[in-house]
């Protein structure tokens, strides 16, 4: 991991390193930092942040998945990292909101309802591995609004 940047940030800063649940250890690294950073950043400063980190994303994960020789390999959680903080910019900011939120997107992460696992099966790329997780924070997104009507 200290080998190179891109794998600190594909791999969450050691989260996804994780032997048990990396992805879902990921997603809880995700909704600290998002607590934490959350007292200094507001809205604005996070949509940058979590656009910023698309984009930083599609290359570290990318490069880190050719260096590893796997397309999705389970230690990168970048993915989940910034699409849970897509998810908490939106839904209340309760911890009642945010733990619903939380296993509504590991559900959508793990089952990969379509369309979500079609473009998971297809887009073998650091955009690819960005992608099908940000249409589960979309699919998150859209329950929790429904469910709050």
């Amino acid at each position: 991991m200290r080998q190179r940047l891109s794998r600190w940030i594909a791999f969450g800063f050691g989260s996804g390193l994780s032997p048990w649940a990396p992805g879902t250890v990921g997603t809880l690294w995700a909704w600290l930092a998002f607590i934490v950073l959350d007292r200094w950043l507001g809205p604005g400063a996070w949509a940058m942040l979590i656009a910023a980190g698309v984009l930083v994303g599609v290359w570290a994960c990318g490069r880190t998945a050719r260096d590893l020789g796997v397309a999705d390999h389970g230690s990168i959680v970048w993915d989940e990292i910034v699409a849970f903080w897509l998810i908490l910019l939106f839904v209340p900011a309760s911890l009642a909101a945010q733990f619903a939120a939380f296993v509504v997107f590991r559900f959508f992460d793990i089952v990969k309802p379509p369309p979500i696992r079609y473009f998971d099966a297809r887009l073998k790329s650091g955009f690819g591995v960005m992608f099908d997780d940000l249409l589960a924070a979309f699919y998150t997104l859209l329950l929790m609004a429904l469910w709050q009507r």
